[in-house]
């Protein structure tokens, strides 16, 4: 598969994020209770993400999308600070350093929107995951930053911009 390219969602792309996602949750048995699973954005992340201090993009192949994630503020926090949510790809596109480029693309669009600060939230078992976010420069943090609404996701990370 080659390398993809990166780009901002459209509209067209609502239905096959949201299964992408769908599919990832299910394949890793992570809860979809208190989880991204069930965010109402989820079917509409076009419109969900068309906002001037949000973007998501997805990683597209020839062969289709492949992966996305975005960046938004944090809800309920003091402080200029963006999440960084639905950062999910495909099993055929794990493991290629795609998820690299793309969060690195996502905090440079945090830099520009002039953001402070990045946090996430992600599950214990997602341990490639991790290692990618502490390489990028997260840290563990040990409680949560806002109010995600996220509650079944006890892995916190942050890092400043």
């Amino acid at each position: 598969m080659e390398a993809p390219t990166i780009r901002s969602i459209t509209l067209r792309d609502n239905p096959v994020i949201a299964q992408l996602i769908r599919k990832v949750f299910e394949d890793m048995g992570v809860p979809k209770k208190g989880t991204a699973y069930e965010d109402k954005e989820l079917s509409c992340m076009f419109e969900s993400y068309d906002e001037p201090n949000a973007a998501y993009f997805v990683l597209e192949t020839t062969n289709g999308i492949v992966g996305g994630a975005a960046i938004s503020l944090l809800k309920n926090h003091d402080g200029y600070v963006c999440e960084l949510q639905k950062m999910y790809f495909s099993e055929e596109a794990r493991g290629k350093g795609w998820g690299n480029r793309l969060l690195t693309h996502c905090l440079a669009k945090a830099k520009e929107l002039g953001y402070n600060g990045c946090y996430l939230e992600t599950m214990p078992n997602m341990n490639a995951a991790q290692q990618l976010y502490l390489k990028k420069g997260l840290a563990f943090i040990e409680d949560p930053m806002g109010c995600t609404g996220h509650t079944s996701c006890p892995v916190y990370m942050y890092k400043s911009l």
